[in-house]
């Protein structure tokens, strides 16, 4: 009788483990999808090439600082998070045109370096690395080294600022990676 209480109470506990290591699993939470990727949203560490037609002194190369703004000659701060580029353009237009200092100014912004996008957890090297366009989960994977052999390699954990909310959600390999993700490769089980 000993015996049977014993392994009954051992059988109890693997399945308590088990079901408290399923509970905790992300593949188990419910599947949150991403937003549709819009425009390309400008945030802190996107680096600009802004052209002022016919003023060279006031183009140039300008990041996103912290709190969002890029600074130019004569018009200061400028705020480029959570604009299109196409947006940026028109205010950089308009406050050059209203300041008087131009008049009828022709603007050209392109994005010269995306922010870094971040992978973590169970890959040979984490860490921040350059966004290149039109990547996918496991290309993001491969330039941080690949997998390790504890790597879940079926879905990932994916946290996206998305029109100023944080967004966490799971993807898989196919999923498009965004400038500024952090892409969280977690250890399975078993």
């Amino acid at each position: 009788m000993r015996k049977f209480i014993t392994s009954m109470v051992l059988i109890v506990s693997v399945a308590l483990i088990v079901a408290a290591c399923g509970s905790c699993s992300p593949m188990r939470a419910a599947a949150v999808p991403l937003p549709e990727a819009g425009p390309y949203r400008l945030d802190s560490g996107d680096r600009l090439r802004v052209v002022v037609f016919g003023q060279e002194d006031m183009s140039g190369e300008y990041t996103v600082d912290g709190s969002g703004f890029i600074s130019m000659p004569l018009i200061n701060q400028v705020q480029a998070r959570g604009r299109t580029v196409t947006e940026l353009e028109k205010e950089i237009a308009q406050r050059l045109e209203s300041g008087n200092l131009l008049v009828n100014p022709s603007i050209s912004v392109q994005v010269a370096q995306f922010r870094p996008f971040f992978v973590l957890g169970e890959v040979r090297q984490p860490g921040q690395f350059p966004y290149v366009e039109g990547m996918t989960v496991l290309t993001a994977v491969a330039i941080a080294g690949g997998f390790t052999y504890r790597a879940e390699t079926d879905y990932y954990t994916i946290t996206r600022t998305v029109e100023g909310n944080t967004v966490e959600a799971r993807g898989d390999k196919t999923t498009v990676v965004q400038p500024g993700d952090v892409i969280l490769v977690s250890e399975r089980y078993f």
